[in-house]
């Protein structure tokens, strides 16, 4: 069972080219880039980052949803957070 998006959380969209690998809320995301390792929590400012290979780490607040990627793009805008990946 899903949890309501509310205004402390984020709204993810994860998916590759032939995979959703979730959609829905969450109140973290982490992920890598050639910097190294970072979080998005809710209220980041606007960020676009290439992703580098390595663990993305989605959590929920009730589960947390880890998958590998390869490549990747990450935007974040007004707590919305999208990742098209393994392009």
């Amino acid at each position: 069972m899903s949890k309501p998006v509310t205004d402390a959380d984020l709204q993810v969209v994860a998916r590759s080219p032939f995979h959703v690998f979730y959609e829905g809320p969450a109140q973290s995301v982490t992920a890598a880039n050639k910097v190294g390792v970072f979080d998005i929590l809710p209220g980041h400012a606007d960020f676009f980052s290439i992703l580098n290979p390595g663990e993305v780490i989605i959590e929920t607040g009730s589960d947390q949803v880890n998958f590998d990627i390869n490549n990747g793009i990450l935007t974040v805008r007004n707590n919305e957070v999208t990742f098209f990946v393994n392009i």
